[in-house]
């Protein structure tokens, strides 16, 4: 049996390599966090900034609880039967200036890289994790977004605004309680899903594989997401939605794209629901066939999640007048706005959003950056998505070394040409595995043959 010594180091020096085999960013230059300093210490109010004072409002944050760059605050009321979502968002644009050196830096890195044992920011630490971060504490710079949801799910942009707000409590999604919530937050959420079932929309909410930290080590565990969670997400897809309404409109933005599943793939997704069990008439389309599946049903997830794949990836466009911009999996028109301490584009959009709700000219630096950040977006989110997969890849070698020969019970949730998707339930392991007459949710048994941290490789195969 391997020791607990040894399987630390193997975690350890696991991550380092992941941060050499995939060119993570390493430290911040000296003149970057220098600038970090400067830009910390810049004066809010009394004539020393744009923003107004909110401090009266009551805003909250509502994160993982060992989140320290936080995004969004959110204050929510009731305005008759309408929804009146305030969403604020930390105020980067205030720190970090086009052309500058933080600037610069940002632009190399693109987004944020999590790994488990440490974060490679967008921005230094003295910006994401304190001064630019909505943490309780004094007022702190934040671009307020503020959304109508009618009582049909529609979101409406009713303006946008520099302002100071005050934390008045950083909430955790395993402890928060209802009553620490405003009372309008879970109409604001079951709204927004009636808003989603109009449009044939479908957020896909399946549990997580993650590494965890556990008393001085690692774990990998699946992370099922909370309703909190969901809910949650419900305020940054309206603010996006609406953002990218009212940019549209304006003949401008950048945009988060996906495209539709294609027609040569449509006859797959119906031998798709049949195998689960699904009955798909001919004469139905595929968003009739969505709108009636039965929610919190195992066969729609599994449904619902090839529909994803066979939609192809997600990708960033600038306004194009010819062209309306599209993302499937949304049903509507959207843009990334809600994360600029954790994505570039975000700042920009921002700003975008800022001077069109404002009555003003977008700035020509964020117009230009419109057509350059579909690249450094795609190059980033590459390498954090590539990092997190071999991250997990890693951690289901170590934790399975030592282990061949052992079989395991799992379920099927995916097949493709590739082989089976198979979900081992303990340890929480994701892995192909060749298996003839499978549907998705069947339960099978594998056998462990190889397990290699330094190849970051597992293999199964099926018995039985």
């Amino acid at each position: 049996m391997r020791m607990a010594s040894e399987t630390l180091a193997d975690f350890r020096g696991g991550f380092a390599q992941l941060e050499v085999d995939f060119d993570v960013p390493a430290d911040y230059p000296p003149e970057v966090l220098a600038a970090a300093e400067v830009a910390a210490k810049r004066q809010l109010g009394n004539g020393q900034s744009p923003h107004i004072d909110r401090t009266d409002m009551h805003f909250l944050t509502l994160d993982p609880a060992s989140s320290t760059d936080l995004d969004q605050a959110f204050a929510i009321e009731m305005s008759g039967d309408v929804v009146v979502l305030h969403y604020a968002i930390a105020d980067v644009g205030w720190f970090v200036r086009p052309g500058d050196a933080l600037d610069h830096e940002a632009w190399k890195r693109g987004v944020t890289v999590y790994m488990p044992h440490a974060r490679a920011g967008l921005h230094p630490p003295r910006i994401a994790e304190d001064a630019g971060s909505l943490l309780p504490g004094g007022p702190k710079p934040a671009v307020v977004f503020t959304v109508r949801i009618s009582a049909d799910g529609g979101v409406r942009l009713d303006g946008v605004e520099r302002s100071m707000i005050r934390n008045r409590a950083k909430l955790a999604y395993s402890t928060v309680t209802l009553s620490d919530l405003p009372e309008a937050f879970p109409e604001l959420a079951r709204r927004f899903e009636i808003g989603e079932q109009a449009r044939g929309a479908d957020r896909i909410q399946m549990p997580e594989q993650e590494v965890v930290r556990v008393d001085g080590g690692f774990a990998l565990q699946f992370r099922p997401r909370s309703d909190a969670e969901n809910q949650n997400a419900a305020m940054s897809l309206a603010t996006n939605m609406a953002v990218a309404d009212a940019l549209f409109a304006a003949q401008t933005g950048l945009f988060r794209t996906m495209p539709a599943v294609d027609e040569s793939r449509l006859g797959r997704l119906r031998h798709t629901a049949r195998a689960v069990g699904l009955q798909w008439s001919k004469e139905q389309s595929l968003t009739s066939f969505n709108e009636s599946l039965p929610r919190d049903d195992p066969k729609t997830s599994a449904f619902l999640l090839a529909v994803r794949r066979a939609s192809g990836g997600a990708a960033y466009e600038p306004y194009d007048p010819n062209e309306k911009p599209w993302h499937a999996a949304v049903a509507a028109t959207y843009s990334h706005v809600t994360a600029p301490l954790r994505r570039l584009a975000d700042r920009y959009v921002i700003e975008a959003a800022l001077a069109v709700a404002n009555g003003d000219a977008v700035p020509d630096e964020v117009e230009q950056a419109f057509t350059e950040l579909p690249h450094a977006m795609r190059q980033g989110g590459t390498r954090a998505n590539r990092v997190d997969r071999a991250a997990i890849d890693l951690a289901e070698a170590v934790v399975l070394q030592g282990r061949e020969g052992e079989v395991f019970d799992a379920v099927v949730t995916d097949e493709d040409d590739r082989g089976a998707r198979i979900q081992v339930c303990d340890p929480a392991v994701v892995a192909r595995v060749v298996a003839r007459r499978v549907d998705p949710g069947d339960d099978i048994q594998v056998k462990l043959i190889n397990a290699d941290p330094a190849e970051r490789r597992v293999d199964f195969e099926r018995v039985g």
